[in-house]
This record gives structure tokens, sequence and C-alpha cells, in this order.
């Protein structure tokens, strides 16, 4: 089976959405299916004011359509609704072709944070982006039951899944300072909340690895807090193992896969019982949920690292990329296409 997935967000980007594709590629060649990528790459962009650092494509309709069809796809997804995935939702929809979408990221509230612009606003041009496709697959029964509070229908399960090879408790960095080392990872935006752990009163050390638009305010308003800034592969996993509990203060990610990589990495989460966490942590005895979150990151604390462990090595991308396959393959999108013209430089589909 050959599969597009259409994504504005991609490499070097590294955020949840980028290292679940990547991941769910990988798994998906050993389950026979070729999962080719149509990204930003070799199309102009343009800062996004509101959000400082981030580049949007400015894709063009022949462009779309010239890479669309170079693949030759079986199956279309796209996992995104920013100007890449509206382009390819518009071809779709003049030539007639089904298509799956997801529901990833929660711009409805990170554009109400950064501007004037209501959620409910947001939430109609969802709708009517997602109205369009065949299935949009969600992550947890939370999301699903949210959304379709919020009048999305079709929606399906696509759950998320960590690679527990990469991501293991066994060299964990050293780390000269004070325990116990509270630990949160991810994109330093003002929409990840950091600001509610940095600001908690707790004993021994607060580290935020990671980068972001936000990371030279927060250092200079908590001096005590340590920004190791952005790491990757091994040394990613190595300070994710040395962590005593990982703080995961999101309010308005839809899932969280680092979650799943804290936990394969023994180390518990303390968190928000928010949609995310919820799903991931629910009543496992793995980490520690509470609108409190001083109380969930020293409750954390006493969860056992080996079940942590245990309960990451259940949940692999191969499943995952079986349950994203079996979607496809049931619904038999974007069947119609037709075959597309030999094309010299087929890498050029990535582009």
């Amino acid at each position: 089976m050959r599969i597009l997935v259409a994504t504005d967000a991609w490499h070097p980007q590294v955020n949840g959405v980028v290292r679940t594709l990547t991941s769910l590629a990988r798994s998906a060649a050993a389950l026979d299916a070729d999962i080719d990528f149509l990204t930003p790459e070799g199309f102009a962009s343009v800062g996004v004011p509101t959000y400082p650092g981030l580049r949007v494509a400015l894709p063009n309709r022949r462009e779309i359509a010239r890479r669309i069809e170079a693949a030759s796809p079986d199956a279309i997804h796209i996992a995104t609704e920013g100007p890449i995935g509206w382009a390819v939702r518009g071809y779709c929809r003049r030539r007639k072709l089904a298509f799956t979408t997801s529901y990833t990221t929660r711009f409805p509230e990170y554009v109400a944070v950064r501007t004037m612009i209501p959620a409910s606003v947001g939430y109609a041009v969802l709708r009517r982006f997602h109205a369009a496709a065949a299935m949009t697959m969600v992550a947890t029964a939370s999301l699903r039951q949210e959304l379709s509070a919020r009048g999305f229908r079709k929606l399906g399960f696509w759950t998320r899944g960590v690679d527990t090879l990469l991501f293991n408790p066994d060299h964990p960095a050293t780390l000269d300072l004070p325990r116990p080392i509270f630990m949160t990872m991810g994109r330093v935006a003002v929409e990840k909340n950091l600001e509610a752990f940095l600001a908690l009163d707790l004993p021994g050390s607060k580290v935020v690895v990671g980068d972001g638009p936000q990371t030279a305010v927060l250092r200079q308003k908590y001096p005590n807090a340590v920004f190791l800034g952005e790491k990757k592969g091994q040394d990613l996993t190595a300070h994710l193992a040395a962590a005593d509990v990982f703080v995961f203060p999101s309010l308005t990610d839809t899932f969280g896969v680092v979650q799943l990589e804290a936990l394969a990495c023994g180390t518990p989460v303390a968190a928000f019982p928010v949609t995310g966490p919820l799903d991931v942590i629910a009543d496992h005895p793995i980490g520690a949920l509470d609108a409190d979150l001083r109380s969930a990151c020293l409750r954390a604390l006493k969860v056992s690292r080996e079940a942590c462990r245990n309960f990451a090595l259940e949940r692999s991308w191969d499943n995952s990329a079986r349950q994203f396959i079996g979607n496809l393959t049931a619904l038999q999108p974007s069947r119609s296409l037709r075959p597309a013209r030999r094309v010299a430089n087929p890498s050029a589909v990535q582009g």
C-alpha cells in the first residue's frame, strides 16, 4: 500500500507531530506499507508574527498536484491543518478523492493564547476542514468525546506509541544537580504552560530541556531553574532517564507523546488531569494527576520506575502503525487516483 501523508510540521522542527510521523513511517515499512511525505520542503515560506521562530510554507496548486501525482498513492492522509493541509484537501476535493485527516494539535487554544481570536472561531474553521474527510483520526477516547461534543463527525482512533529501544533507562545522564530532579521537555512556548511548573515551590531542581521563543524570558524570570537547551537521540533519552519526575504542565496537548517517552525511560509523570495525561496516565500506577501540580510532582516521586518502564513496553509504534494502516485499508481512500507519469527524481515527492 502506498500512502502519502501531507504535513506542515516537519524536520528540523522537533515536536510530537514530527516524531509521531517519523515513527509511523519506520514501523509501517515492516507492514508492507510505503509512506511518502508531502512537506514544506521546497516551498517558499513566511514567518508567523504570533509564533516567533515558526515559518509556514506557501504551497502553490500546480506543485501540490505534481507531487501528489508523482507519489501515485493508494491513500492520502492529511496530518495538519496548515497551508499544506488545506492545499492537499483542495486537490482531493476538486478531484473527488477520499482522504483521511488527524487531529493532533489544539490550534484554537494556541491561537487564543496569543491573539484576541476566540477558540470558538478556530473550532468552526477546523470543523469545516475535517468535515470533508472520510475519517478524522484522534489519539484518545477523551479527545474523541470532546470533539464529538463540538460537532466533529466521522471520528476514528489512531493511538500513539513509543520507541522503547531508543527510550530506555539504561544510561542516565550525569546531572550534578540537587535531587530530586523535576524535568520538563519540549518546545519552550507560551502554549506549553511551562510557568505553571517553573513557579512551583519544589525541593531539589527544576530542569527544562528544549528551546523556543519563551526561553530568554523564562530564563530571566526563573533564574533558579536549569535550562539545558535542545537534546536529541541518545542524549535526550539519557536526560529523561536522569530525572526523578517528568512534569507535563500543558493544558492544550491532544496526547503528549513525550509522556510515553519519559515512561519508557522509567521516569514517572506529573501532570494536570486534562486530555492527554488523563488518557495516558489514567489510574495506572505510573504517575500522578492533580489540579495542584505541586502535589502531583511530590506524589510522583513515590511511583515505581519499573512500573513506568513496563507500561511503556506494552505501547509500541508497531501497534500504532497497524491501527493507522487498518483505518486506511477499511476506507480505501484515493483509489481513483490515476497512475502518475514516471518522474526522473522520485525523492522530489518528499520535497
